[in-house]
C-alpha cells in the first residue's frame, strides 16, 4: 500500500484533497457548533424563564408555597431579600443557596452556566435568575436545568459527521476522476514511449486535444523523437558514406600498389631483359599517384575534423592570375574583377582553385575560362570548361568521394577522385557554396563566398 501511495500521483492528490476537505470541515463544523450552541442556549434559557415565571407570579401575589412543583426543570429555589432560601422544589428541600449570582441592576433576569453546584455535583446547569421586586425588598427566583453540551446534541454531531464524510468522499472521488482524466494522456505517452525502440522509427506519442502543459509535453516529446530520428538518419548516412569511402579508398590505394608490385615482379623475373630505367619511371609514377591519394585523404581528414585555419584578406582576382600563369595543357582565359576580397585561408583557397583548374583541364577540349566578380553581396568565382559537361542528375554525385562517372569524366584520367570533394569541403569551411550550374557547353563550377563587411559597405 505504501508503495502504491508513493508511486500513484492520482492517489496522493486524492488523499491530500480528502485530508484538506476533512480539516476544512472540522474548522467549519466548529464555527457551526459554536453558533448553534449559543442559539440553543438562548432558546433553552427562554424556556426555563417561561417555566419560572409562574413562581414569580406567586411571589408577587404573596402566594408562594414552601414546596414548589419542578415544572419539568431540575429544580427551583426562591431566595428572600435577606438572602435566605425560603421556597424550593422537593429535590432542593432544606438545601443551601445554590448560587449567589444576581442579575445586574438594570436587568430583570440573568442567565449563566454553573458547574458542580451543591445540589448538582459533577454536572453543569443552566441557571436562570429572575428578580421579583416587593415592598420589603428584591426576591430572587433561581431555576435550574441541564446546560447545553458543547456538541449541542448527538443528532447534531451525527449530522456534522455525516456531512463531513460525504464531502470527503465526494472530494476524493472528484479529485481522483479529474486527476485520472488529466493524467490519461500521460499514461498514453508513457505507454507509447515504452514501445519505441532503437529501430522504431516513425513512432510518435499521442497529442491530447487540450491546451495545457501535457499537450506541450507531448509536442516536445515528438519534436525530440523527430530530432533523434534525424540525427540517427544522419549518423547512418555518415556511417554508410564512411563505409563506401573506406572501400573506395582501399581500392584506389591498392591499384597503384598492385601496379608497382606487378612491375617489380615482372622485372625480377627477367632481370637481364629489364629496362630498369623505364621500370623505375613506371614505379615512380605509381608512387606519385599513391602519394597524391594519401595527401588528398589527409587533407579531407583535416577538413572533416575542422582543423583551424588562418583567415586573412584574399583577393580572388590576384589569386586567379597567380595560379593561371603556370603552363597547362589547355588554354586558360581569365576575366578577374579587381578588388573582390574575401576573408579566408589563402592556402586552402589556392588548393580549391587548383583542384577546379585541374579538373577542368582534364575534361576541356580546347580551353578553360575563369572569371571573378561581385554578385548580390557575394564573391563569385567561375571555372568553365568546353568539355562534355555533366548531366543535371550527376551534378551532386561528382562531389562525393571517389565518384566514378562515365568515361568522358572518369577520375582515372589523372585525378585521385578526391579533388572536387576537397574543393567543396574548403568552400563549406569558408561559409560558402560550390555548385555546378547550367552552361551552353561543358561544366560550369561556381564558387560563392561571403564578402567581408567593409567590402559590402564600399
Amino acid at each position: 500500500m505504501r508503495t502504491r501511495l508513493r508511486r500513484s500521483l492520482r492517489t496522493r492528490l486524492a488523499l491530500l484533497a480528502g485530508i484538506a476537505m476533512l480539516l476544512l470541515n472540522i474548522v467549519v463544523s466548529g464555527f457551526v457548533l459554536f453558533g448553534i450552541h449559543d442559539d440553543v442556549t438562548d432558546v433553552r434559557a427562554g424556556e426555563v424563564s417561561g417555566k419560572a415565571l409562574r413562581v414569580l407570579l406567586m411571589v408577587k401575589r404573596n402566594q408562594l408555597p414552601r414546596v414548589l412543583e419542578d415544572g419539568g426543570l431540575d429544580g427551583i429555589q426562591v431566595v428572600d431579600p435577606l438572602g435566605r432560601a425560603v421556597s424550593w422544589t422537593p429535590n432542593l428541600t432544606a438545601a443551601p443557596r445554590q448560587t449567589d449570582r444576581l442579575p445586574q441592576q438594570d436587568q430583570a433576569n440573568y442567565v449563566s452556566k454553573s458547574c458542580d453546584l451543591p445540589a448538582f455535583p459533577g454536572r453543569c446547569e443552566l441557571v436562570v435568575a429572575l428578580r421579583a421586586f416587593q415592598p420589603e425588598g428584591t426576591w430572587i427566583i433561581y431555576a435550574f436545568d441541564p446546560a447545553v453540551p458543547w456538541f449541542v446534541s448527538p443528532q447534531v454531531m451525527l449530522f456534522q459527521a455525516g456531512v463531513s464524510v460525504l464531502l470527503v468522499a465526494l472530494t476524493w472521488f472528484g479529485v481522483s476522476r479529474v486527476v485520472a482524466r488529466t493524467l490519461a494522456p500521460v499514461s498514453s505517452i508513457t505507454k507509447r514511449l515504452a514501445e519505441i525502440t532503437a529501430d522504431g522509427g516513425g513512432l510518435r506519442v499521442p497529442v491530447p486535444d487540450t491546451d495545457d502543459e501535457i499537450r506541450a509535453l507531448a509536442e516536445t516529446a515528438n519534436q525530440t523523437l523527430e530530432r533523434l530520428e534525424t540525427a540517427r538518419a544522419r549518423q547512418e548516412a555518415a556511417m554508410e558514406q564512411q563505409r563506401r569511402f573506406a572501400g573506395d579508398a582501399s581500392h584506389d590505394l591498392r591499384s597503384p600498389i598492385t601496379a608497382m608490385r606487378a612491375q617489380v615482379e615482372e622485372a625480377m623475373l627477367h632481370p637481364e631483359e629489364t629496362d630498369w630505367t623505364e621500370t623505375s619511371t613506371q614505379v615512380l609514377a605509381s608512387l606519385d599517384r599513391l602519394q597524391a591519394i594519401v595527401t588528398d585523404l589527409l587533407t579531407l581528414t583535416r577538413l572533416d575534423a575542422g582543423a583551424p585555419s588562418d583567415h586573412e584578406p584574399v583577393d580572388l582576382g590576384e589569386l586567379v592570375v597567380a595560379e593561371t600563369t603556370r603552363a597547362r595543357t589547355k588554354r586558360v582565359v581569365t576575366d578577374p574583377q579587381e578588388g573582390v576580397v574575401v576573408m579566408g585561408d589563402r592556402l586552402q583557397l589556392t588548393r580549391l582553385l587548383t583542384n577546379l583548374l585541374d579538373n577542368a583541364e582534364r575534361h576541356a577540349e580546347t580551353r578553360v575560362v575563369v572569371t571573378v566578380r561581385e554578385e548580390d553581396g557575394q564573391a563569385v568565382l567561375e571555372v568553365l570548361d568546353d568539355g562534355g559537361g555533366i548531366e543535371p542528375d550527376q551534378r551532386e554525385v561528382v562531389f562525393q568521394r571517389f565518384t566514378r562517372l562515365d568515361d568522358s569524366r572518369n577520375r582515372d584520367a589523372g585525378g585521385t577522385g578526391l579533388g572536387l570533394s576537397i574543393a567543396r569541403e574548403i568552400a563549406t569551411a569558408h561559409d560558402g557554396t560550390l555548385t555546378i550550374e547550367d552552361s551552353p557547353k561543358g561544366a560550369r563550377f561556381v564558387l560563392r563566398l561571403p564578402l567581408p563587411e567593409h567590402t559590402l559597405e564600399r
